[in-house]
């Protein structure tokens, strides 16, 4: 009797100890979700910052202050959707569309450029090739592609390079250069680091990888004569994939819930 209480024993404490485990794991996953979305409320509100100001003297951008004053709340709101969702340890859903790549550098620039000039760094964006078809959640690829950008302003130095081009493959490549000293470990292990061991880049990267594999893509560092270059790889459609997914022009955050309705609801 006393051998089958011992071996109950054992077996009790085993199971405690794996859901304490178990535990432990959901509430750091819950964290990390967090953690992100306060990242990703800073970038939008000190971009919608500077696009407010623009309004008030309109000769010190080239961009619509308006149009990037309306994505960058819809970013925020995104980030306050992702923040909600924390609480279940997921993310707000996606809203997939059929967009063209110009239209995810189009929107990255507008944000990025007034902050670039605070910065005192040049941000250069090449012409887009028309005809670059992805399938996706508008603001997630803007908010991934915005991480990449920002890192290098941040942290890169001299000058940054944003192009949408062809791939191999099927596929579009979002590029970033800058010139700073590249990154201190590959793409992946940087990503994958827990919070404290990331770096300076870390968060933004893991962002942006999550964004990719969700839309079926990946991010990479691709060769480059200096500084880093990253690329967040996605499969590319023909206009006639389009399949009538793309409708009438509209709010891009089509088919989401807004963050307040989930508050109220």
């Amino acid at each position: 009797m006393a051998a089958v209480l011992g071996v109950s024993g054992w077996v009790v404490a085993v199971a405690a100890c794996a859901c304490a485990a178990a535990l432990l794991v959901r509430l750091r996953s819950r964290d990390e979700l967090v953690a992100r979305a306060c990242h990703e409320l800073r970038s939008p509100l000190t971009a919608a910052r500077l696009a407010v100001h623009a309004l008030a003297a309109p000769d010190l951008v080239a961009t619509r202050p308006l149009a990037v004053l309306e994505l960058e709340l819809r970013r925020a709101g995104l980030a306050l959707d992702d923040l909600l969702a924390a609480r279940d340890g997921t993310l707000a859903g996606d809203a997939a569309e059929l967009l063209e790549a110009h239209e995810v550098v189009q929107a990255v620039a507008e944000s990025f450029l007034p902050v670039a000039r605070g910065l005192g760094v040049e941000l250069r964006v090449e012409p887009v090739p028309p005809g670059l078809f992805v399938h996706g959640d508008r603001l997630r690829l803007v908010q991934a592609v915005a991480n990449l950008v920002g890192n290098a302003l941040e942290h890169g130095a001299g000058l940054v390079t944003l192009r949408a081009r062809v791939g191999p493959g099927t596929t579009v490549r979002f590029e970033v250069d800058d010139d700073g000293p590249g990154l201190p470990a590959p793409v992946a292990a940087l990503a994958a680091r827990p919070r404290a061991g990331r770096g300076r880049r870390g968060r933004g990267l893991a962002i942006a990888t999550e964004v990719a594999a969700r839309h079926g893509g990946r991010l990479a560092a691709a060769p480059s004569s200096r500084g880093a270059r990253l690329v967040l790889e996605l499969p590319l459609l023909t206009a006639a994939d389009d399949g009538g997914r793309r409708g009438p022009e509209g709010p891009p955050l089509a088919g989401r819930a807004p963050w307040w309705r989930r508050v109220i609801s």
